[in-house]
C-alpha cells in the first residue's frame, strides 16, 4: 500500500506500507509492509478490497478461537482457508494483524502447501487478547470488523486517512491537532461483525450532496454504491454517540437493536470532489446536470 511517508511523523500514529498487503518473502518491494514508527499508530492507508471482505468468513477458519498467535496460524483449518482464498487472504491478514496487533509487533506464517512465507505488521492494537493467542472477545471481534470495514476501499485504491477510536479494552487511540488538522474532512463511522451473521455497516460523518463524489464511496454515499458486505445505513449522527462531546471520534453505534464499538475516520481535502471543481474525475460522469453522476461542467455532455 502506499502511503506518503513525508515527514509526517505526527504525534500520533503512522504506518507506512507498500504494496497491497501482507506478503510473502519473495515479493517484490512494493508489496511489502513498512514499519514507519513503532510510536506512530493511526494515520494509516487503506484499500482493502471489499471483495475480500466478502469472500472470507472469519468464523470459519478457526481464527476467532486459537488467535493470532503461531499456534493460530498452524492449523490445518487456517491453512485450508487461506488457500481456498488465495487471492485475497494475503491482504485480508495483513489489515487484520495492522488492525488487532500493536505497533511494533509482527505476525509470520509459512503456507504448509506452497512453502511461501509471509510476515504481517501490527499497527492499532485494538484486539490484545486475541493478538496474544487467546479466543477473541465479542468486542475484539467487532472493534477489528469495524476496522477492517474502515480500510476497505471500493475502488481498490491505496488512501492515506485518519482512524480514531477505542480498543476492545476502552483504550482511547491516540491522535494530534496536528493529524486532524491535516485530515481535516470528517468522513465516516463503522461498526459492525465480520465473525457473525450480523452485519457490516458505514455511515457519513459528513454532509455529502448529489455534485460530491469520493474514493472513499462506502463510508461517503447518497446511493447503493456496490461495497458488498458494508452497508452504508446513512448518517452517523443517526445511530452513533460520542462518549465525549469534545471528542473527535464516537465511541458507539447502535443498529438493529445491537450496540457495537465503532471505529471513525477522516480523510485529507484532496480525497473529496464536486461537480464544477474543473477536473472530470474517475467517479464523475459526463451528462447535462451539476451532479456527480452527470456532470456537464467538468466531464462535458455524453456523445
Amino acid at each position: 500500500m502506499a502511503q506518503p511517508l513525508k515527514a509526517l511523523l505526527l504525534t500520533g500514529a503512522l504506518l507506512a506500507v507498500v504494496g497491497c498487503g501482507g506478503v510473502a518473502s519473495e515479493n517484490t518491494p512494493d508489496e511489502a509492509w513498512v514499519l514507519a514508527s513503532a510510536e506512530q499508530s493511526q494515520m494509516v492507508d487503506n484499500g482493502l478490497s471489499t471483495n475480500g471482505l466478502s469472500t472470507n468468513g472469519l468464523s470459519t477458519n478457526g481464527l476467532s478461537t486459537n488467535g493470532l498467535s503461531t499456534n493460530g496460524l498452524s492449523t490445518n483449518g487456517f491453512n485450508d482457508w487461506f488457500n481456498a482464498n488465495a487471492g485475497t487472504s494475503p491482504a485480508l491478514m495483513a489489515y487484520i494483524v495492522k488492525c488487532a496487533v500493536a505497533a511494533g509487533q509482527t505476525r509470520a506464517y509459512e503456507n504448509a502447501s506452497t512453502g511461501a512465507k509471509y510476515t504481517w505488521q501490527g499497527s492499532l492494537g485494538l484486539a490484545p487478547g486475541w493478538a496474544s493467542g487467546k479466543p477473541a472477545t465479542v468486542a475484539e471481534q467487532q472493534v477489528v470488523s469495524a476496522c477492517l470495514a474502515a480500510h476497505a476501499n471500493k475502488y481498490g485504491l491505496h488512501i492515506s486517512l485518519s482512524v480514531l477510536g477505542r480498543t476492545a479494552e476502552g483504550t482511547a487511540l491516540s491522535y494530534s491537532s496536528e493529524e486532524l488538522s491535516t485530515f481535516k474532512e470528517k468522513e465516516g463511522c463503522f461498526f459492525g461483525n465480520l465473525f457473525t451473521t450480523e452485519g457490516l455497516f458505514a455511515a457519513r460523518d459528513r454532509d455529502f450532496s448529489s455534485a460530491e463524489s469520493s474514493t472513499r464511496a462506502c463510508g461517503l454515499t447518497l446511493k447503493g454504491d456496490s461495497c458488498a458486505p458494508i452497508t452504508n445505513v446513512g448518517a452517523c449522527s443517526q445511530f452513533c454517540t460520542k462518549g465525549d462531546a469534545s471528542q473527535p471520534y464516537y465511541t458507539q453505534c447502535t443498529y438493529n437493536g445491537k450496540t457495537y464499538p465503532t471505529i471513525t475516520t477522516r480523510v485529507q481535502p484532496q480525497e473529496l470532489y464536486r461537480c464544477g471543481d474543473g477536473t472530470c474525475q474517475f467517479t464523475e460522469r459526463c451528462g447535462t446536470g451539476l451532479t456527480a453522476d452527470s456532470c456537464k461542467a467538468d466531464c462535458g455532455t455524453c456523445s
